[in-house]
């Protein structure tokens, strides 16, 4: 891949300032405010940085898929110190354009297909450059970015038909809006106990806590619960079914059990859209056992949400998902967002609010519509106070594609996941381990080679195809053997690539197996 060097660097002026006006002279003119860049320079450097992202995103597919950074350049950079005096943009631009352009993750390119890291969109590249031209923080307050992201909570919670009453905000990503969710959802647990757990923490509650989660449930649920105090050893792991689904009936004699013995239910977190084989968990049956018992659910839609919210195909799914306490959605995986972009949505506004407002009740307010403060403050649901301009970019997305749009483009990706799918299964030295979404975990699997040796031969093909530049998997581990993983959230690799990424695997595995 070829990234343009810009022009020659220009030297950037110095901050200019007028002298303070003298404070006793009451005719004395305002002073001008501290500048950095003139209007011009900032169009000369913006005009640079454009052709960077153009040449950058439209030359990708013509680049390796990945390219790993040389030896001596990570040393260099390793190495290298601040320096006393600063540098022209330019120099610094055309660093960036030999040193850190040529070696990226490889998401935009068409033959990615491993973590759930989509391309981005261009639209959300550049609303990334406005946000943080207005660089607002969006704790709260009456300002135009409060009311964009307040917009694009309501449109999804639209989408799950939830009444008035819910909150939510946009964070990192899935594993924030997990933490954010269980931390609701352990404060109504510890409330219904009589106990204050904002004041007193897990006093009288330790030990006495529980989660439920799935077999392929994300690594952010036992990250959330040692962060919450809860200890890993609270998660109690519902068994699978062969689809790798939660097993509701499991569920409820867990419940049940856990229930007799004196403990207490966080919550139980299933998952729209596993990361590791795509699979959906039976939303429906879970709510029904949750509401049975009262328990919070919360459902990690980080990945698999999108389709299950646009697609009729997923409407069974998505009454299932609307009967959630709590949702994570990540814009930057299936709505091709620049990272980052997670959404945590919470049907029970109030609660939240109970979880992380710091501000005494009787200064609390329902908003001030009409002056400075705006609504209530989005720091008051959660755990930040200072708040990029997140929503722009998902904003400016979701109205230019459309809900058409989505679909369009994530229909394309299941179709290619659907080809990639039949494709193994109807080829001789492949297997077909798990799939799901658009997830397909496969395998290579030669004639005549031993079941001791697959797993070895698999990871030495994962790397040899991952360093050849054509295509990038990632691997991963399907009912305890090691398995190829393509995920697709890739516009970009259509059906027509699917061959390409096959044969590409065969030609790795056959230079692995020749001898000598």
């Amino acid at each position: 891949m070829t990234v343009p060097v810009p022009d020659p660097p220009v030297p950037d002026p110095p901050v200019s300032r007028r002298p303070d006006p003298d404070p006793l002279d009451p005719g004395a003119p305002d002073p001008e405010p501290p500048t950095f860049w003139d209007a011009g320079l900032i169009r000369q450097v913006s005009h640079q940085v454009a052709d960077l992202v153009a040449d950058y995103l439209t030359g990708l597919p013509g680049g390796p898929a990945y390219q790993r950074p040389p030896g001596s350049l990570v040393e260099a950079m390793c190495a290298a110190e601040w320096a006393e005096q600063g540098e022209p943009a330019g120099a610094v631009l055309a660093d960036f354009a030999a040193h850190v352009a040529p070696y990226p993750l490889g998401n935009g390119h068409p033959g990615f297909a491993a973590w759930v890291n989509s391309p981005p969109h261009p639209l959300g590249v550049l609303a990334e450059a406005l946000a943080a031209a207005m660089d607002p923080s969006v704790a709260g307050g009456n300002h135009a970015a409060v009311h964009v992201e307040h917009q694009v909570i309501r449109w999804f919670a639209g989408l799950l038909g939830w009444p008035a009453g819910y909150s939510g905000q946009l964070v990192s990503g899935g594993s924030a809006a997990t933490l954010t969710a269980l931390a609701v959802a352990r404060h109504r647990t510890a409330a219904r106990a009589g106990a204050d757990d904002r004041r007193d923490g897990l006093a009288g509650l330790a030990g006495r806590l529980v989660v439920y989660a799935g077999t392929e449930s994300h690594s952010c649920v036992a990250k959330a619960a040692e962060v919450l105090g809860l200890g890993s050893a609270a998660i109690r792991v519902v068994p699978s079914d062969p689809g790798h689904r939660m097993r509701p009936d499991e569920l409820e004699r867990l419940v049940r059990a856990e229930r007799a013995a004196g403990k207490l239910a966080v919550a139980v977190v299933a998952t729209a859209g596993t990361t590791n084989t795509g699979a959906i968990d039976p939303l429906d049956e879970i709510a029904a056992v949750c509401g049975r018992h009262g328990l919070w659910l919360h459902v990690d839609g980080a990945y698999g949400a999108p389709p299950v919210l646009l697609l009729d195909g997923y409407r069974a799914a998505r009454d299932g998902l609307a009967r959630a306490d709590s949702v994570a959605v990540d814009a930057h995986k299936w709505l091709y967002a620049p990272v980052d972009a997670g959404l945590v949505l919470l049907r029970d506004g109030g609660v939240a609010r109970d979880t992380f407002s710091l501000v005494p009740a009787y200064l609390r307010t329902d908003g001030d519509e009409d002056g400075p403060g705006g609504p209530v403050w989005f720091s008051e649901y959660g755990l930040e106070q200072t708040r990029p301009f997140r929503a722009l970019k998902v904003w400016m997305q979701l109205r230019h594609l459309g809900q058409d749009g989505y679909r369009r483009l994530i229909a394309a990706d299941l179709a290619a996941a659907g080809e990639l799918r039949r494709a193994v299964a109807a080829s001789a030295d492949f297997e077909l381990l798990a799939s799901g979404l658009s997830v397909v975990c496969f395998r290579h699997r030669p004639g005549g080679m031993s079941p001791a040796r697959l797993d070895e031969h698999n990871q030495a093909v994962l790397k040899a195809v991952q360093l050849g530049g054509r295509a990038f998997l990632a691997g991963t581990t399907v009912d305890g053997v090691f398995a190829l993983r393509a995920c697709i959230v890739n516009p970009g690799l259509t059906t027509a690539r699917v061959a390409g990424l096959l044969g590409d695997i065969r030609h790795r595995a056959a230079e692995l197996l020749s001898p000598g």
